[in-house]
């Protein structure tokens, strides 16, 4: 206006909150000023809850309800609640008398009921005031969900094989309500692949390889995502932007000689990891991921030049291995069917150079596939497959490749499954008549626990060599009706007519399982059919006791300010003062050497983690508690400890390493005990996350804040 004075009318979100209000004048290219200010939206009356971050299945709290009287005379107020999947203890209802100006809690007693998602709603009403407020709280399954699954397919090639019965029946001793039996029918096997992949994208922790591991899952199944349905997958859409989101990860943990760290850049680069993340940079490329250019050359620069960041400390089978896994992935890079010539000559020459009885498996199969075109390595190509030919254990049905590391396999990730994947690819590219490769994929599908294999590893080049064979061998078309009963009902049906990756999924809740019944699945048509039939369920059992795989662990929990914060009954129970300060103490007992391992603590719902660093800037000692001491840059490390990387997140505390040596080592952190009530708490475990039936894990534990 005539003053200068500008006006903006606006509405305020329906958030009680403080609010920033910035506002820029600017007249010209060269004048211009700012200013901001601060404004509170409130209410005469209001109702603020405070929830735990999440809940176990089984816990039972006392959900805080502050309710705020702003006017200048006392009020009355009437304070209700309801919820979705928990149930309300003590009543839903409260009559309270809140003084003038000020403010006064009040505590709902309620039970989380099942896995999912518990809802509430608060609100109170006094006169004409009135608030009120949601709440959201993720409810878990204190002890892990378990599941198993059977694979199978139906071709009716010959009278009698167009059904199959499988006698099913619900678990012992388990929650009702949750899981049940899930069934997939398709004209392809491409869906026995998709725990696999549940699993790699899934998968909790997230160093340089884990990340790498999830880019070339989805690159290789990137054409066929969109079939996928199954419950528990991401949006097909969802994981295709996952990997930008992890090939910016892999861009921060980039070293100036263009290899990768694990964690961080606070050590050097590791040769079989930055191979394998370049591999996984080569194969987003082949899929049309935009992948940094920059970040790229510097990979592949690293891998010309391997040899120069090989230790020599490391065997020389690792060298090896190494050198033939980086020859591959160039040959990826290069797009090309028969490789540049250097690295075609590189490939013959560590063939040449390296007796054949001492070249591990898995580094002649990276290096068949290097020469698979190249018509002037016919010889040594026969020299391979013989080979693998004289080292194959077989049996009617299966194949699989025995081959092992003096030492240093924990270098190479190694295991026996990838072996046999890498093989898989290396043949189907350079002997795809071969009668051991239906027989290699039957065994790979054979060694699946649970729909998966044992590691990101593992999982990661199955997905890459069963995509390969699929490719190839999946030929003939299919138009056919597939059917499922359970017991007299009619489950469902589907029809599949032509090629794609389409598939049926079926799911049965847990209690059409009251008693054992025959599932039967047939089909009709032309065509093969394959099956999956899962099953998932949550043990009702609580309180597991401790087992010792590999590992021994204990967890305890002490007061900090006062030690009488803390108590432990004689059954075992937890006693917590409310408001007090916690260290969670972890001791792990390793009886001998243990490679990536991770240790995993979960926290009770009514305890929050604190961040030491932020707690340095509160104003603690330098060192802070735990000997955490602060870098330039932000970062952190703790003195004297066998971790290398540790996460605090909502619901549990991790720890990794990449070695620990035998012996006695503890963990330890602190939380704050903020909600009040019985909570359940699942076992610490640690494992080797690489080899996870080398595992450890303390009792369950149940804490009482109060």
């Amino acid at each position: 206006d005539a003053d200068g004075t500008a006006q903006v009318k606006l509405t305020l979100p329906d958030s009680l909150t403080r609010y920033r209000i910035m506002a820029v004048g600017v007249a010209g290219a060269r004048q211009f000023g700012s200013a901001e200010s601060a404004i509170t939206a409130e209410l005469p009356l209001m109702v603020r809850p405070s929830p735990p971050r999440f809940l176990n299945y089984g816990d039972r709290f006392e959900l805080p309800v502050v309710v705020q009287n702003r006017t200048a005379k006392p009020i009355e107020v009437l304070v209700a609640l309801r919820g979705v999947n928990a149930r309300l203890t003590a009543g839903a209802g409260r009559k309270i008398t809140v003084p003038a100006a000020d403010r006064v809690e009040v505590r709902f007693p309620a039970a989380a009921m099942l896995p999912g998602t518990a809802r509430f709603q608060v609100a109170a009403v006094s006169g004409k005031l009135s608030d009120a407020a949601d709440v959201t709280i993720p409810v878990w399954t204190p002890a892990t969900s378990e599941a198993f699954a059977t694979y199978g397919q139906i071709d009716g090639s010959q009278p009698g094989q167009n059904a199959i019965v499988q006698a099913v029946a619900a678990p012992a001793n388990v929650v009702p309500g949750f899981g049940g039996i899930e069934i997939t029918t398709s004209s392809t096997t491409l869906h026995a692949l998709t725990d696999a992949y549940i699993y790699l994208a899934n998968y909790p922790y997230g160093c340089a390889e884990q990340v790498a591991s999830r880019i070339l899952a989805t690159a290789a199944l990137r054409d066929v995502l969109s079939a996928f349905e199954a419950e528990g997958l991401p949006d097909p859409k969802d994981m295709i932007a996952a990997v930008g989101r992890d090939l910016k990860k892999l861009q921060g943990l980039q070293y100036s000689d263009g290899g990768f760290g694990w964690w961080s850049r606070k050590h050097r680069s590791s040769p079989y990891l930055s191979v394998h993340v370049t591999h996984a940079l080569a194969r987003a490329r082949q899929k049309d991921f935009t992948v940094p250019q920059d970040m790229l050359r510097r990979a592949q620069r690293y891998l010309e030049n391997i040899s120069k960041y090989l230790p020599a400390s490391y065997p020389e089978e690792c060298r090896t291995t190494i050198k033939a896994y980086s020859l591959y992935v160039r040959k990826l890079l290069s797009g090309k069917k028969v490789p540049d010539k250097k690295t075609l000559a590189e490939a013959r020459k560590l063939l040449a150079d390296t007796p054949a009885k001492k070249t591990p498996l898995e580094a002649a199969a990276w290096l068949l596939n290097v020469i698979a075109s190249d018509p002037d390595s016919r010889e040594e190509r026969a020299a391979v497959l013989k080979r693998f030919g004289q080292l194959v254990t077989e049996t009617a049905s299966t194949a699989q490749f025995t081959t092992s590391y003096a030492d240093g396999a924990h270098l190479l990730l190694h295991s026996a499954r990838r072996t046999d994947a890498i093989i898989l690819e290396a043949m189907i590219n350079t002997a795809p008549q071969s009668d051991l490769i239906p027989k290699v994929v039957k065994g790979l599908l054979a060694h699946r626990t649970k729909g998966r294999w044992s590691n990101t590893q593992e999982n990661a080049f199955v997905l890459l060599s069963l995509d390969r064979y699929f490719q190839v061998f999946e030929a003939e078309e299919p138009y056919f009706v597939a059917r499922a009963w359970l017991g007299d009902d009619f489950a469902g049906e589907h029809d599949f007519e032509g090629r794609n990756t389409d598939y049926h999924h079926i799911s049965i809740p847990m209690e059409k399982l009251d008693k054992k019944k025959n599932l039967i699945i047939s089909k009709e048509g032309k065509g093969r059919l394959y099956y999956r039939l899962g099953l998932r369920y949550a043990p009702a059992n609580l309180d597991l006791e401790s087992s010792d795989h590999g590992f021994t662990v204990e967890r305890s929990y002490e007061g900090i300010d006062d030690p009488t914060d803390v108590k432990r009954d004689k059954d075992g129970t937890w006693r917590i003062r409310l408001g007090a300060k916690v260290r969670a103490k972890i001791m792990m007992v390793a009886p001998a050497r243990r490679y990536h391992v991770a240790l995993t603590d979960p926290l009770p719902a009514g305890l929050e983690p604190l961040n030491p660093a932020l707690a340095v800037t509160g104003g603690l000692p330098p060192e802070g508690p735990g000997g955490i001491t602060p870098r330039k840059g932000g970062s952190w490390w703790r003195r004297g400890t066998w971790y290398q990387h540790q996460n605090l997140r909502d619901n549990r505390a991790e720890a990794f390493s990449s070695l620990v040596w035998a012996g006695v080592h503890s963990y330890a952190y602190v939380a704050r005990a903020t909600t009040p009530g019985t909570f359940v708490v699942p076992p610490a475990k640690a494992e080797e996350m690489y080899q996870p039936e080398t595992f450890g894990r303390s009792t369950s534990a149940r804490v009482i804040v109060e």
